[in-house]
């Protein structure tokens, strides 16, 4: 168990090619295994009147202490197995959208498997003493244990199953051959631990249920949320009707949009222009995204695309972090490198153009979508296929002037010019400060969803989503900085 509970430690290389860990169980756990059951099973047969005890009624009388302590030994070595094996399941849970966001720990710069989960590893010694408490006999406990066990045996032949048809593609005879043998075994079993449900198994039945209850409400709610963004994104086409003012004043700065989607505008956009005068003279959507690496390089650390053309001045940014990375940085660190980085994309974005000979280029390929009508907060209703202020152009003396107060593209320009331009265009909004619109979005079924989806999405869903860990944790940003943009959506 200690050598299996450390394999995700190891390199996929070492663990595949090197020789005593491929085959040590085969080679070492398995005939000890196989001894130690066949010899409890005589032990039984010949002594029918035993204790309960049957592991250390077995064991002489001057090797007690000794195998005593090998055996707490061995429950501290399983505790431990266990306890990694439910941090990574939860890992997991979490990156497939099944469990709620927590904090996850990474203990090694060298392996992504070694995490901790603070709040976790609580609700175990919480759990445990519970448990403790309530069975309050180590039968109980025994019987709650069983039920755990065969249930793990099945759902590993199932998956094992699973992944001979899928992966290996075996031949299916031998699958089923695979699936007979096993499956009926462990069923056998099984059927026999449910007896015992009334004497202990039953809390471990009602844990269970709690645990796919509650990732059941997370995947549900979080799928309609995401399904919800993404119908209501505004369109590539829409925001070139709306003109590179987008029917409203551009004030110097620059502005940060935080969202999930990493394609289209988010909705979250088009509220703030009806809910306000003005926006800044650059916008960045900005999107959050952890890899599987100890550290992403500053110079690699975002990736930027143009949204619409050149005079409408958005951009689209996807921040890569690492699992070691400081996520806490101070916001003006995280300026400085997200301006950096996107003056480097414009450079060379117009050196390939230059190389290319070509007019500018459209960053998203989306298919188009017809006008869509925007509630204010205040009820009134806004149709974004024309501009709310009509050609409207900012003064000389604010901006310096660039394509964006005459048509999105100038062919009188040079690219030089045009990169000249823009560079002094971004650095008046670095100097004018920059505005972080978090989405704060609300998600509540409709009126006329049946009873028990309301209960879930209206109750259910949004506890887990107030209590949980936010998906945009990537720096500290001072209140005077931010501006929490929040929008119902009806699902």
């Amino acid at each position: 168990e200690a050598i299996f509970s450390n394999l995700c430690h190891f390199p996929v290389r070492f663990v595949q090619h090197v020789f005593p860990l491929q085959f040590m169980f085969v080679l070492l756990v398995l005939p000890c295994l196989v001894l130690a059951y066949l010899g409890q099973a005589a032990f039984l047969i010949a002594n029918e009147k035993t204790p309960e005890h049957i592991f250390f009624a077995s064991i002489p009388g001057n090797a007690f202490w000794p195998v005593f302590l090998l055996a707490n030994l061995a429950a501290l070595i399983a505790s431990r197995t266990m306890t990694i094996a439910i941090f990574q399941c939860l890992k997991q849970s979490i990156s497939l959208g099944c469990f709620p966001r927590l904090k996850i720990v990474h203990t090694s710069r060298k392996f992504m498997a070694k995490i901790y989960i603070p709040v976790v590893n609580w609700f175990l010694l919480a759990s445990c003493l519970g448990f403790i408490l309530l069975f309050r006999s180590t039968s109980d406990v025994g019987n709650a244990y069983a039920i755990a066990e065969l249930g793990v045996m099945i759902m590993a032949t199932v998956y094992v199953t699973l992944i001979m048809l899928l992966i290996w593609e075996t031949n299916i005879i031998k699958v089923i051959s695979f699936l007979i043998t096993f499956l009926s075994l462990e069923l056998i079993f099984f059927s026999s631990a449910l007896s015992s449900v009334g004497d202990g198994g039953w809390a471990l039945l009602v844990f269970a249920s709690g645990l796919v209850m509650i990732m059941f409400i997370w995947n549900y709610g979080t799928k309609l949320k995401y399904d919800s963004e993404l119908k209501q994104k505004l369109s590539k086409d829409l925001m070139r009707k709306l003109g590179p003012n987008l029917g409203t004043m551009r004030a110097p700065g620059l502005g940060l949009v935080y969202s999930e989607i990493v394609t289209g505008v988010p909705a979250i956009f088009g509220h703030f222009l009806t809910a306000l005068p003005a926006i800044h003279s650059i916008i960045v959507f900005v999107c959050v995204r952890n890899v599987p690496v100890p550290a992403v390089p500053q110079s690699e650390r975002f990736l930027f695309q143009r949204v619409c053309t050149r005079g409408y001045h958005m951009f689209r940014c996807i921040a890569r972090y690492g699992y070691k990375d400081k996520k806490q940085e101070h916001h003006n660190t995280f300026e400085r490198l997200l301006i950096e980085g996107l003056e480097k994309f414009i450079q060379r974005e117009a050196v390939e153009l230059s190389l290319q000979s070509e007019d500018d280029v459209d960053s998203d390929e989306e298919p188009s979508t017809p006008g869509q009508i925007i509630t204010a907060p205040n009820g009134s209703l806004y149709s974004l296929d024309a501009p709310l202020l009509v050609d409207f152009t900012p003064s000389v003396d604010t901006i310096p002037e660039t394509p964006s107060c005459s048509t999105p593209q100038d062919p009188s320009l040079d690219y030089t010019q045009n990169l000249e331009l823009e560079l002094a265009f971004i650095k008046q909004a670095k100097e004018s400060g920059a505005v972080y619109l978090i989405d704060n979005p609300i998600v509540k079924a409709r009126k006329d969803s049946w009873f028990f989806k309301k209960l879930i999405i209206n109750y259910f869903f949004a506890f887990l989503r107030n209590n949980c860990r936010r998906a945009i944790v990537s720096m500290s940003i001072p209140h005077s900085n931010l501006l929490q943009v929040r929008l119902t959506s009806y699902v």
